[in-house]
């Protein structure tokens, strides 16, 4: 698939010089920091020193007064507290740390996370009549609820107070809640909106400890489970998430839950012992690692079975309580993968078979047979292939649901809520969104969204973009370049892994494929032969012919660190590679 190669170009000169200067870097390094945003020293100290101290107050959150004194309320009236939460990972990393928090002072607490299948998405009537049946005065909803107009009013008749606790885009009617945090509220007054679901949780912890006076100390533990749902949910790494992201990755790699520590066992990342009798893991443990290996499995809970064995895993305090559970949680994976590989390669094939599909601006596919936890990641996979807005439809329980994802600056979000009139319900974000309807109302609802795709994506939309952060030579990437490089890290959305160009390279006669179709490489400029690095481009076997003709060639890279056979040296992992015009 071509990709547009779209250099930055817009950094003030002075300002980076002077940045430059006054950290003792290197002007692209400075460049990369003032396109976070960062333009003077202290700026750059938060940024590499990220402090638990610049947290905001909690109480910034509008209601967040309400929520704690209800919840103090009910401590002192020994009411039954009901922690709920959506079944993503997301949705149970924030259940399982309120849950655990709250249950380390007040006993008469417990969880809830919905059936993705005999409930659905968000608050369910089921969860309720179960709350007002067990005698729970008070629910407390994360990462779900701030749609939940009605649910939210049958639950008051009930008697049951309500604290909404969400983070995604509220309605233009909130529930009737007794508390509803969402910092996305106009009228919120909190300065960071980008927390993830489970930051909002940490919130609330914070909140309550606040009130009582206890040590923020307490709370570090629970920022592993926080950097989980920050990875996996593909929130903003800025700000308040970055602090969060840093230290929970430490917190990952020095002292995980037993939880985390059981999956990544069960992935093949072992665990050796030190010197000191303490553990570590056998290598680093990163913000990718959370994405493509912990976030799956905990997900794979929900979408194979149920997602409250994952809530009972992450709050494990024994690893001798984790193996069952994690075991049974990787086999989930393992047959998620499965369902996911077939249920793509059946709508890849309905694509192709189809001319209108095929050229249409939008993909679009229904099939009652698909199974519902897997829909999200395979029109995530059609997003890759085909790079247009996607929604994967399947049937449940007599009603169509579908998982919506989208390409870079095409709010799939609002083109959903453009055709809200055919819907039940939907929510989401910008890139992904989640929706369900009537059968009847299917064929309406996928006219009006093509249509609106139609009238509102651009031809340039269409096609990927590989966003440049600076043009380099391979001599600019010394030891001292790479080190501050590696303190940029945690990389995730806004703080992304920097993508560098070097032009005019050639291989050195080692041009070969490894693996799947993987072209392993060692690079230099065509008319500098001193600096050569290893590199390596997956899924790009096809330029292997050209090369090995001795083509000058263009490189789009990340910079990184590869270990093999106990050896560690930097390595260019290649995003895409084209042949220099000049031939």
């Amino acid at each position: 698939m071509t990709k547009r190669w779209v250099v930055k170009n817009n950094a003030d000169p002075e300002v980076v010089q002077r940045l430059a200067e006054k950290l003792s870097i290197d002007p692209i390094l400075a460049k990369l920091l003032y396109f976070r945003g960062i333009t003077d020293f202290e700026d750059a100290r938060n940024f590499f020193r990220p402090s638990l101290t610049s947290l905001h107050d909690p109480f910034l959150l509008k209601d967040m007064d309400k929520c704690v004194s209800r919840i103090s309320r009910a401590i002192k009236n020994n009411e039954k507290i009901l922690v709920y939460g959506d079944y993503d990972v997301d949705g149970t990393t924030a259940v399982a740390l309120l849950y655990s928090f709250i249950k380390e002072f007040y006993f008469n607490v417990d969880f809830y996370i919905p059936d993705r299948y005999l409930e659905g998405y968000g608050i369910s009537y089921k969860s309720i009549d179960f709350a007002s049946e067990n005698g729970f005065s008070v629910i407390i909803s994360l990462d779900c609820g701030i749609k939940a107009v009605s649910q939210v009013a049958y639950a008051r008749e009930k008697g049951i107070d309500f604290i909404v606790c969400d983070h995604h885009r509220p309605g233009e009617i909130l529930p009737p809640a007794y508390a509803v945090i969402d910092p996305k509220q106009v009228d919120c007054p909190y300065p960071y909106k980008e927390l993830s679901g489970c930051g909002l949780s940490f919130k609330i912890a914070q909140a309550l400890s606040k009130k009582s006076k206890k040590s923020f100390t307490d709370l570090k533990k629970y920022l592993d489970l926080v950097v989980v749902s920050i990875a996996a949910d593909i929130v903003p790494i800025t700000e308040e998430n970055r602090v969060f992201a840093y230290y929970g990755i430490k917190q990952i790699n020095l002292d995980p839950r037993p939880g985390l520590e059981s999956i990544l066992f069960y992935s093949n990342v072992f665990r050796k012992n030190r010197p000191d009798k303490n553990t570590i893991f056998t290598r680093e443990i990163t913000i990718n690692d959370l994405v493509f290996i912990v976030g799956p499995r905990i997900n794979a809970a929900g979408r194979i079975e149920t997602a409250s064995n994952a809530v009972k895993l992450l709050i494990c305090e024994k690893m001798a309580d984790t193996h069952d559970l994690s075991l049974n949680i990787d086999n989930q994976n393992t047959e998620r993968r499965n369902l996911d590989v077939e249920i793509t390669r059946q709508a890849l094939k309905m694509i192709e078979s189809d001319h209108k599909l095929k050229s249409s601006k939008a993909t679009i596919l229904y099939n009652p047979d698909w199974h519902k936890g897997v829909i999200g990641i395979v029109a995530s996979r059609l997003t890759e292939s085909y790079y247009r807005p996607t929604i994967i439809l399947t049937l449940s329980n007599g009603m169509i649901t579908g998982s919506a994802r989208s390409v870079k600056d095409f709010d799939i979000y609002d083109a959903i809520n453009d055709c809200k009139e055919h819907l039940e319900h939907f929510g989401g974000h910008k890139y992904a969104a989640g929706l369900s309807l009537k059968p009847e109302k299917l064929q309406d609802f996928s006219n009006d969204f093509e249509n609106f795709v139609d009238q509102n994506i651009t031809d340039e939309m269409l096609i990927p973009e590989i966003e440049i952060d600076a043009t380099i030579k391979l001599y600019d990437i010394t030891d001292k370049f790479f080190r501050i490089l590696t303190q940029f890290a945690p990389f995730g959305p806004g703080n992304s892994n920097p993508v560098f160009i070097t032009t005019n390279l050639v291989d050195r006669g080692s041009a070969r494929i490894v693996g799947n179709n993987h072209l392993k490489l060692k690079v230099s400029h065509s008319d500098y032969l001193r600096k050569e690095f290893n590199a390596i481009a997956f899924q790009q076997g096809n330029f292997l012919p050209g090369i090995q003709q001795g083509k000058s060639f263009d490189i789009t890279y990340h910079i990184e660190e590869n270990t093999w056979n106990d050896k560690t040296s930097i390595q260019l992992n290649i995003s895409n590679i084209r042949f220099s015009e000049n031939q």
